[in-house]
């Protein structure tokens, strides 16, 4: 029995697109307000849209509140405490690609002013003012972890060069304009949480022009993948948990587990199915707000062994240009064949597993588009098929994204 008539249903506003595929689920759109009655589990809750019920799942659906849409108090708070700065500086390979673009720079960042956008505890700032001499360095922190940045550029003596903006980028007042720009801003598959957007208006308020911008072009790389014991664990178990038939569970349990991304996935490079391919390349000295509005790219994957098609996996990399004409560009690369770092891999599956052979070719276009309402979310999209000896039917999958 649901609790049709519960006396104060919750209203809730949707945050993406769902497509209900069952009798017992409701259809509703980004921007809806839906009533929910009965919170039934953590996944689905059953619900009221336009005088139908039905369950329609959690993650697709935000409180109706005044809240700022950019979610700036949970954002700025979570990069206020300890945890997330523990997991940033233990990524090697991410911290020692920015030591390295300063060190290799140390010659031509001589008497630069520089900003560190975002700067966290202020590990980029202190690598820029103990490397490479410059003229100074504006560390700007939106964050309560402002105040013991201040304390880490003083213990570090470095506070004649270094100095702590606590300050929201629409709010930020410098001395004056900077010759580089440095931010680590990029999130899963790039864009999450869009931090890009600061560092877009930082860019056209306070660079100089013919400025440096680090990392100065960024990509979003995407293959075609296995992901058997992800499939094997999430699905394969209710053919026969026990020696019963829980097989009917099964499309529930594909919607509740493979509905939204995996953030965090480590695919190894025996689960591509083939080379992989950048699908969206981002320029950042020409990037504008507006562009990030939605991206979309193309693809066309050659399969090179006989496999099974269960998803794609995403992830990207960031490129350093050197301030010397002819110098080195170095780059981060989060992808299987590079050191692991703390964003490691982003898994999408889709709705049921495909079997492919060498040769096959998997065709379509990926679009990221920014959510209208909560700002620092997206939807990522997939339209594809498969072209072997016959032509499949082209495939759409949607995930929202968002913690």
């Amino acid at each position: 029995m649901h609790e049709e008539e519960n006396s104060a249903p919750e209203e809730f506003i949707g945050i993406a697109n769902f497509q209900a595929s069952g009798a017992d689920q409701l259809s509703f759109s980004t921007g809806d307000r839906v009533l929910v009655h009965n919170k039934s589990s953590a996944d689905w809750w059953w619900a009221e849209f336009q005088g139908c019920y039905g369950y329609v799942p959690s993650s697709y659906l935000q409180l109706d509140t005044e809240e700022d849409v950019w979610q700036d108090d949970e954002y700025f708070g979570n990069y206020g405490t300890l945890r997330l700065h523990l997991e940033m500086l233990s990524d090697k390979p991410r911290t020692e690609t920015y030591r390295q673009v300063i060190l290799s720079n140390s010659a031509p960042l001589r008497g630069k002013v520089i900003m560190d956008l975002g700067c966290g505890t202020g590990i980029i700032s202190l690598f820029c003012a103990c490397l490479s001499q410059p003229a100074a360095v504006y560390a700007v922190e939106a964050s309560s972890v402002a105040e013991y940045t201040c304390a880490l550029v003083k213990q570090n003596r470095c506070e004649n060069v270094v100095k702590v903006f606590q300050a929201r980028i629409e709010e930020l007042t410098l001395p004056g304009k900077v010759d580089v720009l440095v931010s680590e801003w990029m999130g899963n598959c790039l864009l999450f949480e869009f931090m890009v957007e600061s560092v877009v208006l930082a860019r056209d308020r306070w660079l100089k022009q013919g400025g440096m911008m680090w990392p100065s072009s960024a990509c979003l790389t995407l293959v075609p993948c296995q992901a058997l014991t992800d499939y094997s664990e999430k699905m394969d178990f209710w053919d026969r948990p026990y020696g019963l038939d829980f097989s009917c569970l099964k499309p529930l349990a594909q919607k509740e587990f493979f509905s939204k991304p995996k953030f965090n996935h480590q695919i190894v490079p025996e689960d591509c199915l083939s080379a992989p391919s950048d699908v969206i390349t981002l320029n950042m000295h020409t990037l504008q707000v507006s562009d990030l509005e939605k991206l979309s790219g193309n693809f066309s994957f050659t399969v090179e062994k006989f496999g099974t098609l269960h998803g794609f996996t995403a992830w990207f990399s960031a490129q350093f240009q050197s301030l010397e004409k002819d110098g080195t560009v170095l780059e981060l690369n989060t992808g299987p064949h590079s050191e692991l770092t703390h964003w490691k891999q982003t898994l999408f599956m889709l709705d049921s597993p495909v079997t492919v052979h060498e040769g096959d070719c998997i065709a379509g276009s990926i679009t990221l588009q920014r959510n209208p309402i909560w700002r620092r979310h997206m939807t990522i999209t997939f339209q594809w098929s498969i072209n072997s000896t016959k032509v499949s039917q082209v495939q759409t999958n949607s995930f929202p994204m968002w913690r």
